[in-house]
């Protein structure tokens, strides 16, 4: 199950769509972007998704003017599978040097300490980092209110923690679409206790206009 979610022009957060999908791949992600696209969506300014199979490529395809940042959250949570767990709490206090560094020049330096200090223990984990480098680092592009909603799909993984309180009392389902119906039921019970916009939003909505003027209608 995938779901998509949006900030709207008020700050208010809005679920774009849910799909099921059997297998990670461009077609599946082609027909889940195509279907946004149908059902009006115009433009999207900016994406965060985990780094799954093709679909940043497939967003550039079909949103070719949107800027997709990868989930630096995921990044660390994959990167920490080449770890050993008595190296984890240090190894992931110096990733966090990373993403908190002020600006992209500094976060390359402190991914290059990174990779000095455990690249001859770990350097899968490291070069992990390097692979997605270009799109790990695309929030450092814009101010730091913005960074703070898209450098990490925390919103997507809260949505699915308060879907699983309406879904844990279900031990099984008949069908797949028994799923469908029942977190689509949760979601509207969700989406009714989304009555204010994100945080800062007047500030972050003035940057918005400001980075992407000829594309925003008020």
């Amino acid at each position: 199950r995938y779901l998509c979610v949006g900030l709207k022009q008020n700050g208010l957060k809005e679920v774009l769509g849910m799909w099921v999908g059997k297998s990670e791949s461009s077609s599946f992600w082609m027909g889940v972007l195509t279907d946004l696209k149908a059902r009006g969506v115009q433009d999207i300014l900016i994406t965060c998704t985990d780094n799954l199979n093709g679909f940043t490529d497939t967003i550039r395809t079909v949103f070719p003017q949107s800027s997709t940042q990868i989930c630096v959250v995921h990044q660390i949570r994959n990167s920490c599978k080449y770890v050993v767990y008595k190296d984890k709490k240090e190894f992931t206090a110096d990733m966090k040097n990373i993403y908190n560094a002020p600006n992209k020049e500094v976060a390359a330096t402190e991914l290059d300490n990174l990779e000095k200090k455990w690249a001859g223990k770990y350097p899968y984990a490291i070069l992990s980092w390097r692979n997605n480098w270009d799109d790990l680092t695309v929030f450092f592009q814009f101010p730091l209110e913005i960074r703070k909603i898209i450098y990490t799909t925390n919103l997507i993984e809260n949505l699915n923690g308060k879907i699983r309180k309406y879904t844990k009392s279900k031990l099984s389902f008949p069908s797949d679409d028994a799923v469908k119906k029942t977190v689509y039921l949760s979601l509207m019970e969700i989406e009714k206790k989304w009555t204010m916009p994100i945080s800062n939003w007047g500030l972050i909505m003035n940057q918005f206009m400001l980075i992407f003027e000829s594309r925003i209608q008020i």
